[in-house]
């Protein structure tokens, strides 16, 4: 590679600590590199030109799951972990907060909303008679009530009467969101490379030797914070998790307002100011859809349109404005996982779907495995 001199010398010699993804958790695992090693170099390499995955892809939800993706999560983990996993995301969105503050992510505590298909009559009742339990396994993190049903306002069609309603739910802007925290990270002399793809690495004991496409390079630590791309380089149980999304052109007089979740939290959708922002449709076809390629299908398009005229938007006209799709990184359980693969190599990968509620928190835990 034609490098010169002064980049190599600025960018990569004396190099401590690389990270692998400049995304939700690639930025918090740097700033609180930062925080507990002051005088420290830090480089951070990102394949795409903005951060690939779903950190700026995402729809913007302040959120820790909807009570149906909740009772469904409690088939597949303990009552315990469930409870852990809620109380990991909660606090990471505080610490999101803390840290951009809530003017500069565009914080509206507007609350979330769930709602059934009238076709969902099992789902809808199933959810209705748990609410109490919810709530109460849920009731020593929150000190209140969580869920609670409430008449629907918004005036959606081929729904139940009640929605489920969440007080502690809110949205974000996820473009002010990353922009800030790439604004930090520079402003604490963190290094930003883009479109650097990393193909390999090796541990060799006091350092880790980093291929790039075009040369190697050497970092004391080495840390993957690529969620959805992890398996490629790290062997974790991560699947890569396509979400597609939309997002209509201004709609008058639009009297929508919060975070809204379907059918297990498969589909959702949000006003973003007098627009609607509608994604998910993966378990139409899940072998389709975990993949790392971005685009459209037809399938999905099709019914999130179908969403949209027959249920969100019965009664208006409206024009879809731009789509776009995101790289989740999903595994055989929710967990996260946060973990040292050799003597100097670390990752924080497979946030579930939840990066802007847990990557803070995964970030910072990735960062003190050091």
């Amino acid at each position: 590679m034609n490098l010169s001199y002064w980049e190599l010398k600025n960018w990569f010699t004396n190099v401590d600590y690389t990270i692998v993804g400049s995304g939700i958790v690639g930025l918090h695992a740097a700033l609180r590199l930062r925080e507990n090693f002051p005088n420290s170099k830090i480089l951070i390499l990102e394949k795409g030109m903005l951060p690939q995955g779903a950190s700026t892809k995402n729809a913007g939800f302040a959120c820790f799951g909807s009570i149906s993706e909740i009772i469904d999560d409690l088939k597949s983990h303990t009552e315990e972990e469930v409870v852990t996993l809620i109380e990991k995301r909660w606090k990471g969105l505080q610490l999101l907060r803390k840290r951009l503050g809530d003017k500069a992510i565009d914080f509206k505590p507007y609350g979330g909303y769930e709602l059934f298909l009238k076709a969902d009559e099992n789902s809808y009742n199933n959810c209705l008679q748990k609410i109490p339990f919810i709530n109460d396994i849920l009731n020593p993190l929150f000190k209140a009530n969580v869920f609670a049903k409430e008449i629907d306002s918004f005036q959606f069609s081929s729904i139940h009467e009640y929605l489920i309603f969440n007080p502690f739910e809110a949205q974000i802007d996820t473009g002010n969101m990353m922009h800030e925290l790439m604004k930090n990270a520079i402003s604490e002399n963190i290094l930003i490379l883009n479109q650097q793809i990393v193909t390999g690495y090796l541990d060799k004991e006091k350092h880790v030797e980093v291929a790039l496409n075009d040369f190697n390079f050497i970092t004391k630590k080495l840390l993957f914070a690529t969620n959805g791309f992890a398996s490629t380089l790290t062997n974790s149980d991560v699947k890569p998790a396509r979400a597609q999304v939309l997002i209509t052109e201004p709609i008058e007089n639009l009297d929508i307002k919060g975070t809204f979740h379907l059918d297990e939290g498969y589909y959702y959708f949000r006003n973003i100011g007098n627009r609607i922002l509608l994604g998910g449709g993966r378990n139409l076809d899940f072998e389709t859809e975990n993949t790392s390629e971005f685009g459209q299908t037809q399938l999905v398009q099709t019914k999130l349109e179908q969403l949209l005229k027959e249920v969100i938007l019965p009664t208006r006209d409206f024009k879809i404005a731009h789509r776009w799709s995101g790289i989740m990184g999903v595994g055989t359980t929710k967990n996260p996982i946060v973990n040292q693969l050799s003597e100097n190599v670390y990752c924080g990968v497979r946030l579930g779907g939840m990066g802007v509620a847990i990557g803070s928190i995964i970030g910072t835990e990735l960062a003190d495995l050091i």
